[in-house]
């Protein structure tokens, strides 16, 4: 069962660099800015968690926990690709499925 948990924020492309005065190298404001709207409750209760802590992301729904590291090498300069690898795998470490379709973030548990 898919789940709609929130809208991508629009206003996170607005601190990539070199629009903001990021010098992380990995976007660190707009990660935070994107990953922000994540952290809800759903409908039947069980809180959705994602956060940033250095180059880690840590995504949670319920019981499931993952993470996912920040590869700037391995994967692509661009922060939103590589967020996005990131989302993908702690999803998978998980054991959630994570999709963004039409400007919403969607979860399957």
């Amino acid at each position: 069962m898919k789940v709609k948990v929130c809208d991508v924020n629009a206003a996170a492309a607005e601190k990539l660099p070199p629009s903001s005065d990021d010098k992380s190298g990995i976007g660190v404001h707009y990660i935070d800015a994107y990953i922000k709207p994540l952290n809800v409750k759903l409908e039947d209760g069980t809180p959705v968690r994602c956060k940033r802590r250095g180059l880690k992301i840590t995504l949670s729904a319920g019981p499931k926990k993952g993470e996912g590291l920040m590869r700037r090498l391995d994967v692509s300069r661009n922060p939103v690709v590589m967020l996005d690898a990131a989302l993908q795998e702690a999803a998978k470490a998980a054991g959630i499925e994570l999709t963004v379709e039409g400007g919403a973030i969607f979860v399957a548990i």
